[in-house]
């Protein structure tokens, strides 16, 4: 997650599951019961509450692969349901992938792919809960006996498109956005010029970084900082600071730097290993990051957005601000947030985003 408007959103996101587990409040009822002791406060009227609201429709997605990992556009996926109205049928894109949108929640959903050349592949039942996107990641089919191979066209351009498709599908509680982070870390492409710059700008104008920017500049304006005025004037002053921080960084650190030094400005998700192999390795993410070739280098993307946004936070912040402090404070500020938010993603945010529940 890159952008600094999600990290608080991100944060508090995460603490929901471990605020929900001490919901179990001990009470003292004041007759000299000790002090580890509970008290059952009896009730004499029953409350209503107001049902859930209706979570929606669910997806079901998935691309279509061989046994070698190489695509199958073109194949035909045909959906059965737990009732007639439920049967469709769709050939895959020329990206091999496939979605079937507005499902019912419950199940059992079968879906079956087949193509020329293949042996027809069959899913295991499937259980849809309402809102979910649920993708299919083990579609591998088998060649028929007898063809040793079969010839299918994709570009890694291609492939890299639909994953991008599907990371910006991802969002943290089904609202929070969550693109910049890749859960099939072992079936990654490169991103091309044109993804780095997409994802960067649908990141900086979603609705939510509005929102985000809004709140801290509401933060700041409690806090008196950045020295403007008070009112609404000032914090007009400081909700377009705040935005003009966000888009600046994503904009160097997301895109312009990973391009010009071909690096990836997303998370790969480690999810396996030991605690503390995956710890290390989200703590690592500001400083370490993989290069369009696969490779392991120094995060010079990110680290260099921070300083060069930083920098140019000086042209509109208040004179008393300005100066070598303000670029290297943000700078150090932003390295802290990015480590604890991938910490957070590495061990928490992939259950919080319905999208990524059926992958890895």
């Amino acid at each position: 997650m890159r952008h600094k408007f999600f990290f608080f959103a991100a944060v508090l996101a995460a603490s929901i599951p471990i605020a929900s587990q001490a919901q179990n409040v001990s009470v003292s009822n004041g007759s000299g019961q000790g002090a580890g002791s509970t008290a059952i406060v009896p009730t004499t009227e029953s409350t209503t509450l107001p049902s859930a609201p209706d979570p929606g429709p669910a997806e079901l997605n998935g691309t279509v692969t061989d046994v070698n990992g190489d695509l199958i556009p073109g194949a035909t996926v045909v959906l059965d349901g737990p009732d007639a109205g439920s049967h469709q049928t769709q050939a895959a894109n020329d990206s091999a992938f496939f979605q079937f949108a507005g499902l019912k929640p419950g199940g059992p959903y079968r879906v079956t792919v087949s193509a020329n050349g293949f042996q027809t592949w069959n899913s295991s039942p499937i259980t849809l809960n309402g809102g979910q996107f649920f993708g299919i990641t083990d579609i591998k089919l088998k060649f028929d006996a007898g063809v040793s191979s079969v010839t299918v066209y994709s570009s890694t351009e291609q492939i890299a498109a639909q994953q991008v498709r599907l990371e910006e599908q991802q969002r943290v509680l089904g609202f929070i956005p969550n693109f910049y982070v890749v859960y099939d870390s072992k079936n990654a492409v490169p991103l091309t010029t044109k993804l780095k710059f997409q994802m960067a700008y649908k990141a900086a104008t979603d609705p939510i970084s509005i929102v985000g920017a809004a709140a801290l500049a509401g933060m700041n304006q409690a806090g008196d900082t950045p020295n403007y005025r008070q009112g609404a004037i000032g914090y007009g002053e400081r909700f377009g600071a705040v935005y003009a921080d966000g888009v600046t960084d994503i904009m160097f650190g997301g895109a312009i730097l990973p391009t010009l030094l071909h690096q990836d400005p997303r998370y790969f998700y480690q999810g396996s290993g030991s605690t503390k192999s995956r710890l290390m390795h989200a703590l690592s993410a500001p400083f370490i990051c993989r290069s369009d070739d696969g490779k392991r280098e120094i995060n010079f993307s990110s680290m260099g957005g921070d300083l060069i946004s930083g920098a140019i936070s000086n042209a509109y912040y208040p004179e008393s601000n300005r100066g070598a402090s303000l670029v290297f404070s943000g700078f150090a500020l932003s390295t802290g947030e990015r480590m604890v938010s991938a910490t957070v993603q590495e061990f928490l945010l992939k259950r919080l985003t319905p999208s990524a529940k059926g992958q890895f």
